[in-house]
């Protein structure tokens, strides 16, 4: 089996325009579909970013996701960035809040972590 890298994350949101601004217009992913399913009554977004995709559902009336205290599954999604001072000043400029920037106890590099708008924990990492 060769299993040699990550294709796609695929997230649920409750706000489609609103996780779309985000994920476009602030992070800066680029938008390579988008789909009205009318058939099973959802809207898919494909964005790419780096050599990976992030798919965004949309479907009225999901179910809130469980995160505090920290249920099974998805914990958050990580991002390798250059410099994390540099994206971290061009979030807050955004209005988008990160936590304190610190050191990863395993690795020794800088992290942080802010939230998408449906609070999903979304890291930086150097």
């Amino acid at each position: 089996m060769n299993l040699n890298q990550l294709h796609h994350v695929a997230i649920i949101v409750s706000d489609y325009n609103k996780s779309k601004q985000f994920y476009v217009d602030i992070l800066g992913f680029q938008i390579l579909r988008e789909t009205i399913r009318e058939d099973i009554g959802d809207i898919k977004l494909d964005l790419k970013f780096g050599d990976s995709e992030l798919e965004i559902f949309y479907k009225k009336n999901s179910p809130k996701r469980v995160s505090n205290p920290e249920a099974c599954g998805l914990r958050h999604l990580a991002f390798k960035v250059e410099n994390i001072e540099s994206v971290v000043n061009e979030l807050n400029e955004k209005g988008i809040p990160c936590e304190d920037i610190r050191y990863d106890s395993v690795t020794n590099k800088k992290m942080t972590f802010f939230k998408d708008p449906d609070g999903l924990p979304l890291e930086l990492h150097e």
